[in-house]
């Protein structure tokens, strides 16, 4: 054996399989020409964040649009940070918000594919296999350096204004021998396995990033480390061998690490493996008191994508929501395409922002009023269900109580041509249809100031007296018509707008008493088919309450 196969053998003693057994292991796959694959490689160390989320949904539509792969790993290898459900958490609000996986993690404890383990932590030996082999070839050594000695290092290098980092002559195990090294090993001394980079901070790499377009940074020359002395990878070491097993075609990730982009370019050169295409994504960012910052976990309840299914809303209007984000061109798609699934848009990298868009929540409300609009009474029934069983189960009781009847409710107004826009998230839901529920009714009749009292009686108490649930709307409004002239109200509103002194008001007018009457509100749907729904007795009821509370 030489130096570098002796000291590999010291360092790694136990890894006995090669690069090449996990290359064949896991061949490329069979798939069609310009497929692309993507992932996300989350860290359990917290809840699902917007970030994430808008992340996940970038690089699974990517995958779509290409006919290619979408899959999860879970980057495990920081477990002083790690928290339990933390996979479950992200795994499950992925799929809560419809972001369909193809391999890797598919819920907190379900794998699947041939390219797995799909968790870091699960992959030791793969990655001391390749740092042996790095080590076998020159290309890698240990460092027994202590955290004080480097950071008296540092505080050194910052005395003298130079740049900090374990590089050129700070390296101060670079150039160690396999005797040096077996002594400090034998002498029980821990250490971490560094890379020897091959490269000076005065070359320039320059690379085109899909979305950021073409960037050009200093070469690495920095020997960081593989494997910290636990034996764990690092993340850039880790994230390198993975995306090249599990032919990762694009690395589509946030801006935060593009720093970090010549390591990584130079460990795939060193590995011998073909470089993916590089993505940064600009982060979601806040309007704050007039400036741009990016979203907080701390000050920002949204960060968490949580808030959204704890708010109701929609996931599919959240996604939809996040595609105007992604890309420029959506909204255009969506206006010509109104009945078309997210998934058949022609997703573009090109056209992401460079910068970094704006949340902005009434956007998101107005996304989600236009698509609830279109959804059938039945589909709005079984998405409040699911909520309202999640979020608020007394609610849920209560609409479950007559399923029926609930889905004639939600039908006012709705399958039609034209239904309003009222609803932005399942949580407004029960106090916008309270007054057709008996537990959620609060009567309230407190009548237009226009309107005197003893007429709102007379109006109430004719209109009881020839109220048929069967009319149709017409016929239904033409008996308020028929009843306005006989306590002083025109018939027709033109009629009142020619000579509103000779009238008290109009049949608008007293139609707005029945509504207060009948729901309690000024302002509802189709007040005809309110009250089919509620039925002539409920109705007669309430009018009767209302002559003698005025």
């Amino acid at each position: 054996m030489n130096e570098n196969e002796l000291m590999a053998e010291l360092l790694l003693p136990d890894i006995k399989k090669t690069p090449e057994f996990y290359e064949a292991l896991y061949p490329a796959r069979k798939l069609p020409e310009g497929a692309r694959v993507t992932r996300i490689a989350p860290s359990p160390t917290g809840y699902l964040h917007l970030g994430t989320l808008f992340a996940a949904l970038v690089n699974r539509i990517t995958a779509t649009t290409s006919g290619g792969i979408f899959y999860t790993r879970i980057e495990d290898t920081d477990k002083k940070r790690e928290i339990e459900g933390g996979i479950d958490d992200i795994i499950d609000g992925l799929n809560r918000f419809g972001i369909s996986i193809d391999e890797g993690f598919v819920s907190g404890s379900q794998e699947t594919g041939e390219y797995g383990p799909y968790k870091q932590s699960a992959r030791a030996e793969i990655y001391r296999t390749y740092v042996k082999a790095l080590i076998q070839k020159g290309l890698a050594y240990p460092c027994f350096c202590t955290a004080e000695e480097l950071d008296q290092t540092r505080k050194i290098q910052e005395g003298e204004k130079l740049r900090t980092g374990y590089y050129g002559k700070w390296a101060k195990h670079r150039d160690i021998t396999y005797e040096q090294a077996k002594a400090l090993i034998n002498g029980g001394k821990p250490f971490v396995v560094r890379l020897k980079s091959p490269g000076s901070e005065e070359n320039k790499i320059i690379f085109e990033d899909v979305i950021k377009g073409k960037i050009e940074m200093p070469e690495n020359d920095e020997d960081f480390v593989l494997l910290k002395s636990d034996g764990i990878p690092t993340y850039h070491f880790a994230h390198a061998i993975d995306d090249h097993l599990m032919h990762t075609t694009h690395v589509l990730r946030g801006d935060e690490w593009i720093s970090s982009v010549p390591k990584h370019i130079q460990l795939f050169k060193i590995l011998g493996f073909k470089i993916p295409k590089y993505g940064h994504i600009s982060p979601i960012m806040k309007s704050d008191n007039g400036a741009k910052r990016k979203i907080s976990k701390r000050k920002d309840p949204e960060a968490a994508v949580r808030f959204f299914a704890e708010q109701g809303y929609d996931s599919e209007c959240v996604i939809n929501y996040l595609m105007t984000i992604a890309a420029s061109d959506f909204e255009d798609w969506r206006r010509a395409n109104p009945d078309e699934s997210y998934k058949k848009f022609k997703f573009n990298l090109k056209k992401m922002s460079v910068s970094g868009a704006l949340f902005d929540e009434n956007k998101l409300i107005d996304v989600s009023k236009n698509m609830i609009a279109k959804l059938s009474s039945g589909e709005v029934f079984t998405r409040l269900c699911e909520w309202a069983k999640e979020f608020d189960p007394e609610f849920y009781a209560v609409l479950t109580e007559d399923a029926d009847y609930t889905k004639r409710v939600l039908a006012v107004d709705r399958d039609v041509a034209k239904p309003r826009k009222d609803i932005a998230k399942w949580s407004e839901a029960k106090e916008y249809f309270a007054y057709f529920f008996e537990d959620l009714y609060k009567p309230c009749v407190e009548m237009p100031e226009n309107i005197a009292a003893n007429d709102a009686k007379a109006f109430l108490t004719e209109y009881k007296a020839v109220y048929d649930p069967a009319d149709d709307r017409q016929e239904w409004f033409s008996k308020i018509k028929e009843i306005a002239p006989k306590i002083g109200f025109a018939a027709e509103t033109k009629e009142y707008k020619a000579d509103p002194d000779k009238f008290k008001g109009h049949a608008g007018d007293l139609s707005t008493v029945l509504r207060i009457s009948v729901t309690g509100r000024r302002n509802t749907p189709d007040l005809c088919g309110i009250m089919q729904v509620l039925g002539k007795d409920e109705c007669i009821k309430r009018i009767e309450n209302a002559i003698n509370s005025i």
